[in-house]
């Protein structure tokens, strides 16, 4: 590899790690600033997604323990 080509590739390296360093900054930025709001959210989702479950589970519940009194009933 000649001399300049070499320097060509090493400086499109540091170019690169330049740019994630910087993306890497202004994430940590948005995310100490927006954080909370963020972290409301997720938990928001969490608990409604939570919710849900556990409803469908009552109802899946008292789906089959009625069967089963039905079919306790009928012997």
């Amino acid at each position: 590899m000649k001399k300049s080509q070499k320097r060509k590739s090493g400086q499109a390296m540091v170019e690169y790690i330049i740019i994630v360093g910087v993306i890497a900054v202004v994430a940590i930025t948005v995310f100490g600033i927006f954080g909370d709001a963020i972290r409301e959210k997720v938990f928001g989702a969490t608990d409604a997604i939570s919710a849900r479950k556990s409803s469908d589970a009552q109802a899946e519940a008292n789906r089959n323990g009625s069967e089963e009194f039905r079919d306790l009933g009928g012997k």
